[in-house]
């Protein structure tokens, strides 16, 4: 049986550890979209084919090697304090 849509966004944010917010933004520029999904939203064929696309891209990226998984942008470490530090 095929998953819904919503279940392999989820799958998708596990396995990139990216946040809803950005996954929405990215995919179809709607930082709420896996939100709305979560609360019963039933996307349209081209949303729902942006977002397949979106995935599939950065999956197909990532096993390139040209992405690594994004995690939460909030608590990213600014490289230049961090390379003070270290001297």
């Amino acid at each position: 049986m095929e998953r819904s849509l919503l279940q392999r966004i989820n799958a998708f944010l596990k396995e990139s550890e990216m946040p809803p917010s950005v996954f929405g933004r990215h995919a179809v520029r709607d930082p709420r979209f896996v939100s709305d999904l979560r609360g019963g939203r039933i996307p349209g064929g081209q949303i729902t084919r942006r977002a397949e696309h979106f995935m599939n891209k950065w999956q197909a990226d990532h096993h390139a090697g040209r992405v690594a998984p994004s995690g939460d942008r909030r608590v990213r470490v600014d490289r230049k304090t961090e390379a003070g530090a270290l001297q």
